[in-house]
């Protein structure tokens, strides 16, 4: 069930945010005035358009630039639903649970030694979490818009653990998205182990887009090695550079909304166009 807690105005954007609960699950979305026939997807939705609930009050602006690029483009910008992750002091490795790629862990593959979590395989509910998505959260909302969810451009995003898991989502639901946009990878979590795992698992190409990109600061500096594998293996499969795939390294950005949302208009542009 979908209960309405309130509506905030975010600076730049036109109309307002809602911020719902989905069943003790927060999910925030804002739509153009124009009927549009794209959907966005992130997760992290604490970091999407509210400051007041971002990292270091830090959010992505993730509205912003699709107006932006929208306007670009020529077409009415893409609604957007962020879904916030369960991470609280009463349950800590929330995030973990909702956004670790769950069948690769439950079959068995490892976190490489040094990686080093309170939480099993067995209780891992990405799969679940991806449902309610899916099956619940997204057409409710769509139906709110007066949207027809079966015929829109559906977009997953995310960052980090949110980059696992918008691939892991395009690899369990290619009916329902047409695009999966990484940024940040978190390859570290399983390495080319996980690399294999996600990137074996996506669609055939032809009527799918994925873009995967990271930065050379700070945590981000890790992923090099294991992108570049990942790189390979998409080419491996067929899918094409610039078109249908696009892999990005961004020199001196790093692993923080400050520098996703400087970039952000790019692969939200290479999905919509």
């Amino acid at each position: 069930m979908m209960r309405l807690i309130s509506r905030y105005q975010v600076s730049g954007l036109s109309g307002s945010v809602q911020r719902t609960d989905f069943n003790g699950r927060i999910v925030d979305y804002w739509a153009p005035e124009n009927e549009t026939y794209h959907l966005l997807i992130a997760h992290d939705g604490q970091n999407v358009f509210d400051h007041r609930t971002a990292t270091r009050h830090r959010t992505w602006r993730m509205a912003q630039s699709a107006v932006r690029v929208g306007s670009e483009l020529g077409i009415t910008p893409p609604a957007i639903i962020a879904i916030f992750h369960s991470r609280s002091p009463e349950n800590p490795w929330g995030r973990l649970i909702d956004l670790a790629p769950q069948d690769p862990y439950q079959n068995g593959l490892h976190p490489p030694a040094g990686v080093e979590a309170a939480v099993t395989a067995d209780q891992l509910a990405g799969n679940a979490y991806l449902e309610r998505i899916t099956e619940a959260i997204a057409p409710s909302i769509a139906q709110v818009l007066g949207l027809d969810i079966d015929n829109l451009n559906k977009a997953i995003i995310g960052s980090s653990m949110g980059g696992l898991a918008s691939l892991y989502a395009l690899g369990k639901r290619p009916d329902f998205f047409t695009t999966a946009l990484a940024l940040s990878t978190h390859w570290s979590a399983g390495e080319n182990p996980l690399v294999d795992a996600l990137i074996d698992q996506l669609p055939a190409p032809g009527n799918h887009k994925v873009w995967m990109s990271h930065g050379t600061r700070g945590i981000d500096a890790n992923y090099g090695p294991f992108q570049r594998y990942a790189d390979q293996k998409m080419l491996d499969a067929g899918w094409h550079l610039n078109r249908n795939f696009k892999t990005q390294v961004y020199r001196k950005s790093g692993h923080n909304e400050r520098s996703w949302a400087r970039y952000l208009d790019q692969p939200m542009r290479f999905w919509l166009t």
